[in-house]
């Protein structure tokens, strides 16, 4: 089990930029796909980027393409969000998650951290 830790969330006006990060207690090959989720109050979580550890191989959903990165430290065992050009529909709360191989947001994870909130104003 690896245990993550999110940070950065916050209010940010439409337009604007946002990094959230994800410190990891360890990892190992449970953690050999990093990604961000987000969910808006009744609605289902969406896969929003994932990355392969070690190749740096991404995936992001069509929603956040060109938009949004993600990246990985191994050093400090953190991965990150950056988000440019906020809109209103980013705002949810984001979850950092990781799994094993094979990696895809499509997949299920079973390492969640607790979740940070992001708000975007108009």
């Amino acid at each position: 089990q690896v245990r993550l830790v999110e940070s950065g969330g916050g209010s940010v006006q439409a337009g604007g930029s946002l990094t959230l990060s994800c410190a990891a207690s360890r990892y190992t090959e449970s953690s050999s796909c990093l990604a961000w989720f987000r969910q808006i109050p009744g609605k289902e979580r969406e896969g929003v980027a994932a990355i392969l550890v070690g190749s740096g191989r991404r995936e992001y959903s069509d929603s956040v393409k060109d938009r949004f990165t993600i990246s990985q430290d191994n050093i400090k065992r953190i991965h990150r969000l950056h988000m440019t050009n906020l809109k209103s529909e980013d705002s949810a709360t984001y979850y950092c998650a990781a799994r094993a191989l094979p990696c895809g947001l499509d997949l299920p994870f079973n390492n969640w951290g607790q979740g940070t909130q992001v708000t975007v104003s108009s």
